[in-house]
């Protein structure tokens, strides 16, 4: 009976980091599939919300919001490090019995899987996913030719504010941004809330007694 509450957590896990997977993935594809390669199709754009919120395919070669440019091999390395930190903290730890933070750690991964696939170059088994001729990644100084598998990650979701465009972006980044958030609420917000009721019935419990 001791084991229940951990095997469920487990398949909980297991769950919320398939379907956040299978969504970015399976979202990029389609994105991509409709709009085409970001350095053909002339930046064209797919407005939900004219002017404001809709769809737009960009490759980035660096982290979230663009950062690092150039710099592949270093976030495949980081991610497989994270990925063996939050599987080891997952089994091992208290995380395993705590329900919200399965679900964060599982978004993490999903998120982490979701933008590697992407950086070692496993798009371009789905389809003509080469580099046209001379093309040129004019933030990281990197030239590319025709027939280069594309190492970098796809994104297409597409925000704007007047003449400011927020970084484009896809569903693993979502995750990894909202997983991120909701560790820190639970750290700094609900956990110390949690020790502190327990705290309280414990006291309460020592005061009966006495």
């Amino acid at each position: 009976m001791t084991q229940a509450p951990a095997k469920r957590h487990f398949v909980l896990f297991a769950v919320v980091a398939v379907l956040g997977l299978s969504l970015d993935l399976a979202s990029k594809s389609y994105a991509f599939h409709k709009l085409g390669h970001p350095s053909v199709n002339g930046g064209k754009e797919a407005w939900l919300i004219e002017g404001f919120c809709g769809f737009q395919t960009s490759l980035n070669e660096g982290a979230l919001f663009g950062l690092g440019q150039g710099y592949a091999w270093a976030f495949i390395t980081l991610a497989f490090v994270a990925l063996l930190g939050i599987g080891s903290w997952f089994a091992l730890g208290a995380p395993g019995k705590d329900k919200l933070l399965t679900v964060v750690l599982a978004m993490l991964v999903a998120g982490i899987l979701g933008n590697l696939y992407d950086r070692m170059g496993l798009p371009a088994w789905e389809g003509d996913w080469t580099w046209p001729v001379d093309t040129i990644n004019t933030r990281a100084g990197i030239e590319h030719a025709a027939g280069d598998r594309i190492y970098a990650v796809r994104d297409f979701i597409l925000f704007r504010f007047g003449s400011y465009q927020w970084p484009n972006f896809n569903i693993a980044d979502s995750l990894l941004v909202c997983g991120v958030a909701l560790m820190f609420l639970h750290a700094y917000v609900l956990e110390p809330r949690q020790r502190k009721r327990e705290s309280g019935k414990a006291d309460a419990t020592e005061v009966e007694s006495a």
